[in-house]
């Protein structure tokens, strides 16, 4: 091909796709997202490592373990009444249950384990403050993204423990909010991807 060859099939195609673009007419590869792209951008910059808070007060119960879905994590919430003391929540291989050590049977590729510092009763009158329907199945989330079972491993010294079961090891966080009135709510959040 000669210089005056290439520059007029040059010349050519470029008359070609600024009609093209002057017409409408956009190229087929232009409008084919991926799923990752048609997504949500979440910017989720969390990561997977443990997360641990401890406040040297607080007389706190669990009274209520619920979750919810949103656009870019699915959340667990735990209720407490009065100042919660403190938590700890980390990936683990399985999450025993408190006071035996037995393995708390939880579905999907990766198991967080919460503690919550806080009983599951009220410590100055041994009434429970929290009495789950069903201990294997605290919150249903049958049709979520990312967490696939919420489990009771009971609650022993002061402590609650959560078996929390995920799709795989993905990033979390972990954040205490004030109220309902003198309550609080631990709130932890797993991102549906990286």
């Amino acid at each position: 091909m000669t210089p005056r060859q290439h520059y007029r099939i040059t010349r050519q195609t470029v008359r070609a796709s600024v009609v093209a673009l002057a017409l409408g007419v956009v190229p087929a590869v232009a409008l084919t997202t991926s799923a990752a792209e048609a997504a949500p951008s979440c910017g989720i910059t969390w990561g997977s490592l443990d997360r641990t808070s401890r406040t040297p007060s607080g007389a706190a119960s669990v009274t209520n373990v619920r979750s919810g879905r949103h656009a870019c994590y699915d959340r667990l919430v735990v209720d407490v009444s009065g100042q919660l003391k403190g938590y700890s929540v980390k990936y683990v291989n399985s999450v025993f249950t408190e006071g035996q050590g037995a393995v708390v049977p939880l579905r999907g590729g990766a198991r967080l384990q919460v503690v919550v510092m806080a009983p599951d009763h009220n410590v100055n009158t041994g009434r429970l403050t929290y009495r789950p329907a069903n201990r294997a199945e605290l919150t249903n989330v049958t049709a979520f993204s990312t967490l696939r079972q919420v489990a009771s491993a009971g609650s022993f010294e002061g402590q609650t423990t959560i078996g929390l079961g995920v799709r795989a090891r993905l990033p979390y966080r972990v954040f205490v909010l004030a109220g309902p009135d003198t309550g609080s709510r631990l709130v932890i959040d797993v991102a549906h991807r990286w």
